[in-house]
């Protein structure tokens, strides 16, 4: 069977200009986020579409963690870009208004394109290399891509960019070679993410989570100094596990302390469950080929229920600003898109339905503007025009370097002086002022 499959594999081997001559105009194409981009099939589409053989392509795809020829400013009013995440590269075209990004919870993906809401009839993604079986893995990035490429009723095309530096993952995310259509090879390193640098704010933060953290807890954190701080003061902790997103190296860390066994967890138990994973070289080789780790497409992960079967979840997100009633954008800043929705609303629901669980969303009580004035993030009312990520109706704890507050179940006036408690000491009776303008006190 072993020859069968490489004969199979042989007859769909395209190079990437071959596999996009088979793009018909007008057609949806997705990709996979970060490391699960289809580079060398990018380039050659663009090349396609700046010949004028290609028209009114509408491309789905976001976290680009570098340039391609298909993000090039002569092809923006070529192709109409939709991002369902934005990371700078998408960030910089959406706020030109170049490109446009559809509001959506990662945990919804699957459903969306299962009842055909997301237009699309090609996939393409990056994949590990086929096994002897005639298997390709999404690797580290399951993300969305599994799950659009699976379920969407209008998909005509499934082409793989297989990548020997890709890891080859366990858990539901594997593609037999009898299912593709296209293949194409294109060998090179994957992309990294820079070690971000912890502050003095972070670590404090950090304590004020970490007091609520029980041992046997699972846990779920974001990426960026907050978390990896939280990863920080975890050590000591015993018996964690992992159902998450996104696997950063803060979770390496912690197993290699033997801070996390996934002993206690009590859903798929001995497992770490996540959907994609971003960061060092030496986190993406401890993923290859390790069986304690389970890969599923970001609508199982992510999806509250699914989230809620882990006793003692804890979840660990960041925001940008919060109003005094509890609302929070973390993913904009007044009307300007700056990130996505992602998975945050879906682990502060998934934590609050975990028996034990809790949710923290933590910010700097500040910022320095450009005229050099520190400024509050806890705000009497957010900015019009600005988005709220995480209601204040789902909302559990907000966390600051001065303190936690618990606000699930308070009042408005409860949560008012919770957060005005949170805020700077220097800033704190401008908020009781408005406050008491707002008749919220």
């Amino acid at each position: 069977m072993e020859n069968r499959w490489k004969e199979m594999y042989k007859s769909k081997l395209k190079t990437p200009d071959e596999a996009v001559a088979e793009i018909r105009d007008g057609e949806g194409i997705g990709f996979s986020l970060a490391n699960g981009r289809p580079e060398a099939f990018c380039n050659a589409l663009a090349k396609r579409v700046l010949a004028g053989e290609l028209s009114n392509i509408k491309v789905f795809a976001g976290l680009g963690l570098s340039p391609t020829l298909l993000n090039s400013p002569e092809i923006v009013d070529k192709v109409e870009f939709d991002c369902p995440y934005l990371g700078p590269i998408e960030r910089f075209f959406v706020q030109k208004g170049l490109y446009t990004y559809t509001p959506v919870k990662l945990g919804d993906a699957d459903l969306i394109a299962r009842r055909n809401l997301r237009p699309g009839s090609v996939m393409a993604m990056t994949v590990s290399p086929m096994d002897r079986n005639g298997f390709f893995s999404c690797g580290i990035n399951v993300d969305y891509g599994y799950g659009l490429a699976r379920m969407h009723p209008g998909k005509r095309l499934l082409i793989l960019e297989v990548n020997e530096h890709m890891p080859r993952t366990f858990g539901v995310n594997l593609f037999h070679i009898s299912e593709v259509d296209v293949i194409i090879e294109n060998n090179v390193p994957l992309k990294t993410l820079p070690e971000v640098k912890v502050t003095e704010e972070d670590r404090r933060i950090a304590e004020y989570i970490v007091e609520h953290i029980p041992d046997g807890a699972c846990i779920q954190l974001g990426i960026g100094g907050i978390p990896n701080a939280v990863g920080e003061f975890l050590k000591d902790k015993k018996d964690l596990g992992i159902h998450t997103e996104m696997i950063t190296d803060s979770m390496l860390d912690l197993w290699e302390c033997g801070a996390i066994t996934c002993r206690k967890k009590n859903f798929i138990p001995y497992k770490w469950v996540a959907s994609f994973a971003l960061g060092s070289q030496r986190l993406y080789d401890f993923i290859h080929e390790n069986p304690m780790i389970d890969f599923y497409t970001v609508g199982f992960v992510n999806r509250p229920s699914i989230i809620g079967k882990n006793d003692n979840m804890i979840s660990v997100n960041a925001t940008l600003e919060v109003d005094l009633t509890g609302q929070c954008a973390s993913e904009s800043i007044g009307p300007r898109q700056y990130t996505g929705t992602g998975g945050q609303l879906d682990f502060v629901q998934g934590a609050w339905l975990s028996k034990g669980g809790q949710s923290f969303i933590a910010l700097h009580s500040t910022y320095t503007d450009k005229s050099g004035q520190r400024k509050s993030k806890i705000v009497p009312t957010l900015a019009p025009g600005t988005f709220v990520t995480t209601p204040r109706t789902e909302v559990n704890w907000i966390v600051t370097e001065y303190g936690a507050a618990q606000l699930k179940g308070q009042n408005v006036r409860q949560r008012v002086e919770a957060l005005i408690n949170l805020a700077h000491p220097d800033l704190r009776d401008e908020l009781r002022f408005e406050a008491k303008k707002l008749l919220l006190i």
